[in-house]
């Protein structure tokens, strides 16, 4: 099984050095080997502190009040965390002018913090690294947040017009956005080789993306622990954890 593996590693990296537009997917695996707990394994604190759904977070001041008592605690699970290799090599990519960019599924702010630039990173599912007034889309820092809220219990307004704060993340329920939306598709269009890291490919919109890259013709190259709908129609799948794949292009 392990040489299976080893061969699987050496044949992505001879499609990744043929490639000349290297576009990234990445979900929530790709940031596990940082301590970011993903939304599937068993026992994840993401299942004692689920995201509100939008529709009760719009309706209810209770709602607002346990989302942010949720979403303070889920960022105590990870504080600390920092890029791995699996982000390195993709930052490296893009450093090298061999990828024009990446989609990531991603809430943790991970890519950002390897080096990426912002304007490289099409975010489908938002940013928990800062909030947003619902309102007038004022961006408000969590650092300036919290000890308000832990301080009197009450949700955040906003300073500019008193609308609700949330996290600057897609909630389930809450329309996603069509700029990254169409930013992420004409990024797709690009690629010669589209390189899914670490999704297990269930979530959609998103999940079609893989799809749309390989029906344009690029190969299509899954790097994922547990299997993924999307297994039979790629050109290359390979099981295994991420670092441990991607080691190479991150030293």
């Amino acid at each position: 099984m392990q040489d299976e593996t080893n061969d699987a590693i050496d044949e992505l990296h001879a499609l990744l050095d043929r490639a000349a537009a290297i576009v990234g997917f990445t979900g929530a695996g790709i940031s596990t080997e940082s301590g970011v707990p993903d939304f599937r394994t068993p026992g994840s604190p993401w299942m004692v502190n689920k995201p509100i759904p939008f529709q009760a977070f719009t309706a209810s001041r209770e709602a607002r009040i346990e989302a942010w008592r949720r979403k303070f605690a889920m960022d105590d699970h990870y504080r600390g965390a920092g890029p791995n290799r699996g982000h390195r090599a993709l930052a490296r990519l893009i450093a090298q002018g061999r990828s024009p960019g990446l989609i990531t599924q991603n809430i943790d702010g991970l890519h950002q913090a390897s080096g990426i630039p912002d304007d490289r990173i099409v975010e489908l599912h938002g940013n928990g690294t800062y909030a947003t007034c619902l309102n007038c889309g004022w961006r408000h820092e969590l650092d300036a947040i919290r000890p308000a809220f832990e301080a009197t219990g009450e949700p955040p307004a906003c300073t500019m017009c008193a609308g609700p704060v949330k996290s600057a993340t897609i909630s389930f329920g809450q329309a996603m956005p069509q700029a990254q939306m169409h930013k992420a598709h004409a990024l797709t269009l690009q690629a010669d080789l589209f390189l899914v890291v670490g999704s297990s490919l269930m979530v959609f919109p998103a999940a079609t993306f893989p799809l749309i890259a390989k029906r344009s013709g690029a190969k299509l190259v899954i790097v994922n622990r547990e299997p993924t709908e999307l297994d039979p129609v790629a050109d290359l799948v390979v099981r295994a954890e991420i670092g441990e794949v991607l080691g190479r292009l991150a030293e």
